[in-house]
C-alpha cells in the first residue's frame, strides 16, 4: 500500500467517523406553541438518554418558559440553545437554595443565548429578601455564552467543577456569584441592584467558597464591566480560603472604597485571595482597600486568567464550535 494510499484510506476511515458521530447528534425544538418536539424545556431533556455519549442539541424557541429547569447527573452532552439573552427567558418563583430555576448537575454542558430569573424577590415582590437563586452549576466542563441571570440574592450557584462564562450578563445585590467552582467570567456585565436593598446597605458580588490552600477553584472575572446603583464590596469570603480575582475590569463609582469585606473570618485575612490587577473605572482607586487585599505578581496573574485555569485537559476545544 502506497502512503498516498495509505493516506487516503486514513481520511476515508475519519470522514465516516464523524458522519457516525453525526448521525448520532439529535437536535430537537421546544415551543410553547406546540409547533416544536415538546412544549417545555424540561420534557426535552427528559427524552435525552441516560448517560448519553454524544452531544444532544435542545433548541428552545422565544417565549418566557415558567418552568424549573433541571439537567441530572447522568445526562451529559447536552446543548441547551435559545433564542437570544432576551428573547428566551426562563422564571420561576421560589426561594433557597434548594430551589434553583435552573440546575445543571452534568458534564459537558453548553448553555446559550438564554437567560435564567428566579422572581421571589424581583421588583414587584413583597417578600422578605432571602436566597433566591437563578441557577445552579454543579457539573464540570460547562459553558455559558450570552446568557442572563437574574435574581437579588444567591442569583449564580457557581457550585462545583469547571466553567467557562462569556458574554454573559448576571445581576444581583447580595452574594451574587457564590460557590466552590473554579471559573472564568470573561466579557461578561456584572450589574448591582442596589436599588433593592434596604438604605445604606451595601452589597457583595462574590462569596467564593475554597476551603484549603490546596483547592485549585477559584473565581476569575476578566474584561468585565461592574456596574449598577448603590455601594457594595466586590466580595466576601464563603469559606477560609476563598479566592476571587478581577482583571482589567471596569469599575463604576459603586465600589466600596475598602474593597472587600472579611464578614466572619476577621483575624483569618491571610488565608483570603483577594486580587485586583489592572481595573480601571472610578472604582477601581484601590488607595484605600483592604490592607490584606493580595497583591499578585504578573505570572500568577497570567496563569489565572488563562483558559489553562479552567481547562488544562482541552475539554473546551473538544466542544462543538458551530454552537457558539
Amino acid at each position: 500500500m502506497t502512503l498516498v494510499h495509505c493516506f487516503y484510506t486514513l481520511l476515508i476511515a475519519f470522514l465516516l467517523s464523524l458522519d457516525q458521530i453525526s448521525a448520532k447528534c439529535k437536535t430537537v425544538t421546544v415551543d410553547q406553541s406546540g409547533h416544536g418536539d415538546f412544549s417545555t424545556i424540561q420534557s426535552a431533556i427528559n427524552s435525552v438518554p441516560s448517560n448519553n455519549e454524544f452531544w444532544y442539541c435542545i433548541n428552545v424557541h422565544p417565549g418566557t418558559y415558567r418552568e424549573k429547569v433541571k439537567i441530572p447527573y447522568d445526562k451529559p452532552y447536552i446543548i441547551l440553545k435559545g433564542s437570544g439573552q432576551r428573547k428566551t427567558i426562563v422564571v420561576w418563583n421560589e426561594p433557597y437554595l434548594q430551589s434553583p430555576t435552573f440546575s445543571s448537575l452534568a458534564d459537558n454542558i453548553i448553555v446559550k443565548s438564554m437567560s435564567f430569573v428566579n422572581s421571589y424577590n424581583g421588583p414587584n415582590s413583597k417578600n422578605s429578601r432571602v436566597p433566591a437563586v437563578s441557577a445552579m452549576v454543579n457539573g464540570d466542563k460547562s459553558f455559558f455564552y450570552r446568557c442572563g441571570f437574574s435574581s437579588v440574592q444567591d442569583t449564580l450557584w457557581d457550585a462545583t467543577g469547571r466553567h467557562y462564562f462569556k458574554e454573559c450578563h448576571i445581576e444581583g445585590a447580595v452574594d451574587f456569584i457564590f460557590g466552590n467552582g473554579q471559573s472564568i467570567y470573561e466579557d461578561c456585565s456584572i450589574h448591582f441592584l442596589g436599588e433593592m436593598l434596604e438604605p445604606g446597605l451595601a452589597g457583595f458580588i462574590t462569596a467564593q467558597g475554597r476551603n484549603n490552600p490546596y483547592e485549585s477553584n477559584g473565581f476569575v472575572f476578566k474584561n468585565c464591566d461592574i456596574y449598577g446603583k448603590g455601594t457594595t464590596f466586590l466580595g466576601r469570603p464563603w469559606r477560609d480560603f476563598s479566592r476571587v480575582l478581577f482583571y482589567n475590569c471596569k469599575f463604576s463609582d459603586i465600589i466600596h472604597p475598602s474593597g472587600w469585606d472579611a464578614w466572619n473570618y476577621v483575624g483569618k485575612e491571610e488565608h483570603l485571595t483577594f486580587a485586583e490587577y489592572n481595573n480601571y473605572g472610578p472604582g477601581a482607586d484601590t488607595s484605600k482597600r483592604v490592607k490584606w487585599v493580595k497583591k499578585l505578581d504578573a505570572p500568577t496573574v497570567a496563569k489565572l486568567t488563562s483558559m489553562s485555569f479552567v481547562d488544562t485537559d482541552g475539554w473546551f476545544q473538544s466542544m462543538p464550535a458551530r454552537y457558539f
